[in-house]
């Protein structure tokens, strides 16, 4: 779990917070939470179970709202540095 703690910290280190809670509240963000099993998640984040993630991930990306979401988190992060 720390891992994925400090994988965190560095994305957001830099990055604008106000514009990453903005695109996390958008419409596309909202439908991804809606899709997202967060026990799931949970339980995967803190065993470690990076196929598990991995899975959920590319579930998420399959989908337009998920390529939307992405793109703007990492013209965000990339802005950021």
């Amino acid at each position: 779990m720390q891992n994925f703690e400090k994988l965190g910290k560095d994305i957001l280190k830099g990055a604008d917070t106000k514009k990453l809670n903005a695109v996390a509240n958008s419409e596309d963000g909202k439908k991804i939470t809606k899709m997202l099993d967060a026990k799931a998640v949970e339980r995967a984040a803190k065993s470690g179970d990076t196929a598990a993630l991995q899975n959920i991930l590319s579930q998420i990306l399959s989908t337009d709202e998920g390529k939307r979401l992405a793109q703007s988190i990492s013209d965000i992060v990339g802005n950021s540095k």
